[in-house]
């Protein structure tokens, strides 16, 4: 088949989780075209490389703030050219098809990339959208509105086990509508992999996120870091600085940048892993199999809510940024059980094949 996959741009988890599938089909002998744009595409195309066709187009405003209620009014303010996006990728693949140059379509969360003429699947782990206060009935009234956004998709992928309560709890559990069995649950996906490998490094810290926050956390973390007792390697997420830099003193390795072969031996030869709790780490986290303390990106409803929800299941503890005393919070974040088990992304990406049909 020829497969258009569309990738989210806003931030990188989106990216790295649909690499395994778009590496999945690209194994068993189809080819990929991708849609993305910014550093996502930029990834995709670094890990990669010639194996795939690329079609750079702008995705939908990122409008981040210091304040989590900036965030709701610029995003409210930013809808007409959200809706304007959408319509721009409806004209684009409408092209593509009228070509013949596609026969499949997978987005990740790009809501204009389907087409009536061809399959075309939506890959999606929000179906619900935890507001503060949770009140049910304009929680049910958000999900209904969503479903009808994914109307056009004769499947909706979730990257979550399907029971439990999986990895995202009620964001895609518990739902309030009915989906007209359009829902699958396909599994976590994850790009990194366990190996087996000494834990010679007692904690590796990954700055995140979108500015401003990144950079505050990072003040935070840099001030903070020598207190911990062992060994403990931050990555800065700058891949602005170029060359990447490394100051090691012997007991604290500052990165400014750590690429994705990087980050997963870190991740597997670390005892405690601090970091964000975007849902794409999550994933990782329980491919590996490693405790973690997490510290959602402010403003970010969906990064608070994750950690909360697995705060309160006993997996994993979480701190809110402005109150982290990472002395103190790794210490607590160790008693803590850790994710439970789950399925790896090598049978996620098999019932992905299966689905579409590849």
């Amino acid at each position: 088949m020829r497969v258009l996959f569309a990738v989210h741009d806003w931030g990188l988890g989106h990216a790295t989780r649909d690499l395994v599938l778009i590496r999945g089909l690209l194994d068993t002998g189809h080819c990929v075209t991708i849609l993305s744009c910014g550093r996502a595409l930029e990834l995709l195309r670094g890990e990669l490389g010639d194996r795939c066709q690329y079609l750079p187009f702008q995705d939908i405003p990122k409008p981040l703030s210091r304040r989590p209620a900036w965030f709701y009014i610029k995003m409210s303010l930013s809808m007409p050219l959200v809706f304007h996006t959408f319509r721009r990728e409806r004209r684009l693949v409408a092209e593509l098809c009228r070509q013949g140059e596609i026969d499949c379509i997978v987005s990740d969360s790009r809501f204009g990339v389907w087409s009536h003429e061809v399959p075309s699947y939506l890959l999606f782990h929000s179906l619900r959208q935890i507001i503060p206060g949770r009140p049910r009935a304009l929680e049910r009234l958000v999900e209904y509105s969503q479903r009808r956004l994914m109307s056009h998709a004769i499947r909706i992928l979730v990257p979550d086990q399907a029971d439990h309560g999986g990895l995202a709890g009620d964001l895609c559990h518990n739902l309030q509508c009915s989906w007209d069995g359009r829902v699958e649950y396909i599994g976590p996906l994850s790009s990194v992999q366990r190996a087996h490998a000494e834990p010679d490094v007692d904690y590796f810290i990954s700055v995140s996120g979108a500015e401003p926050q990144r950079s505050i956390f990072e003040e935070l973390v840099l001030a903070q870091a020598p207190s911990l007792r062992g060994r403990v390697v931050i990555a800065l997420g700058r891949p602005d600085v170029t060359p990447p830099t490394v100051n090691d003193d012997g007991h604290v390795a500052v990165h400014s940048f750590m690429d994705r072969r990087q980050q997963q031996e870190m991740m597997n030869r670390a005892r405690l892993v601090v970091t964000r709790s975007g849902y794409t780490t999550l994933m990782e986290l329980a491919e590996l199999g490693k405790k973690a303390l997490l510290i959602p990106t402010v403003g970010q409803s969906e990064q608070e809510y994750l950690a909360e929800y697995h705060e309160r299941m006993g997996h994993m503890h979480t701190v809110h940024q402005s109150r982290l005393d990472l002395a103190r919070d790794v210490e607590i974040a160790e008693s803590y059980a850790g994710l439970p088990a789950m399925d790896g992304s090598a049978t996620s990406v098999r019932r992905f094949l299966d689905i579409i049909g590849a």
